[in-house]
């Protein structure tokens, strides 16, 4: 699912700091940009340091939603953990999901 909200220069610089690959499960598969802190909770729309890559498993778990062949490997509460963990450390001390 491509966001319009997300323009095509922040989400290439998103998947190129992310080396291509989910920042969670390394996969390079259905890669995708997901907001680390919700939207809906204050988080930044276009500021990469709120937008991680994942691959659509992952980011379908992120979401709540699996698919029927997926493994249980995290919930919804520890991918966000992880997503949180993984922008907080590659920004800090600096890091800030919430500002655009």
């Amino acid at each position: 699912m491509i966001s319009a909200n997300i323009p095509n220069n922040i989400r290439k610089e998103v998947y190129r700091r992310d080396g291509y690959r989910c920042a969670l499960c390394d996969s390079v598969k259905q890669l995708q940009i997901h907001h680390a802190i919700p939207r809906s909770e204050g988080g930044a729309k276009r500021n990469p340091q709120n937008l991680i890559t994942l691959c659509a498993y992952c980011h379908n778990i992120a979401h709540g939603t699996k698919w029927y062949d997926q493994p249980d490997y995290m919930t919804a509460e520890e991918v966000q953990q992880a997503c949180i963990e993984y922008l907080a450390d590659y920004y800090a001390p600096d890091w800030d999901g919430y500002t655009e």
